[in-house]
């Protein structure tokens, strides 16, 4: 094993793997946090067709938060603003909840589709799915609850 890692390639094999395992390592605790994150909002978190649905029945808007589950911002978006009373008491009268993740197939149809660039990205949706706005990321839970309040 100790002549494996010897001489020039045996370093930069050393170092390559150890590189990988920092980065994998890494992108499992960030994915543990945020799926932590999202847990603590309470928010019910819907699927896209679900939330069209349900918003359809109940004359709602859709509030639509993408996110990666490893996304640091994602997280304290939930950890301050999603976790507050007021954002969620609003959110739950006004909206259904629909949050969509870049990795699975439903978010990368939706990013494709409106061109969606960085995280997060929040939008307002109508009951057909249509653009009414895209909003605005703020950590301050009162102004954002005011952003909401609008709709």
């Amino acid at each position: 094993m100790r002549k494996l890692f010897s001489g020039t390639i045996g370093s930069v094999l050393f170092f390559a793997i150890v590189g990988c395992a920092v980065y994998f390592g890494n992108v499992e605790l960030q994915s543990y946090w945020g799926r932590q994150a999202v847990a603590d909002t309470g928010l019910e978190i819907h699927r896209l067709e679900d939330a069209l649905a349900k918003a359809k029945s109940e004359n709602k808007l859709v509030f639509v938060d993408v996110s990666a589950i490893w996304c640091g911002t994602c997280r304290r978006l939930d950890n301050e603003v999603f976790s507050n009373e007021e954002v969620k008491k609003v959110l739950n009268e006004r909206f259904v909840f629909s949050r969509l993740e870049y990795e699975e197939e439903e978010g990368q149809k939706f990013i494709r589709e409106r061109n969606v660039e960085g995280f997060p990205n929040l939008w307002v949706l109508d009951s057909d799915g249509n653009n009414i706005k895209r909003l605005r990321v703020m950590f301050d839970p009162k102004k954002f609850a005011d952003q909401l309040k609008v709709f």
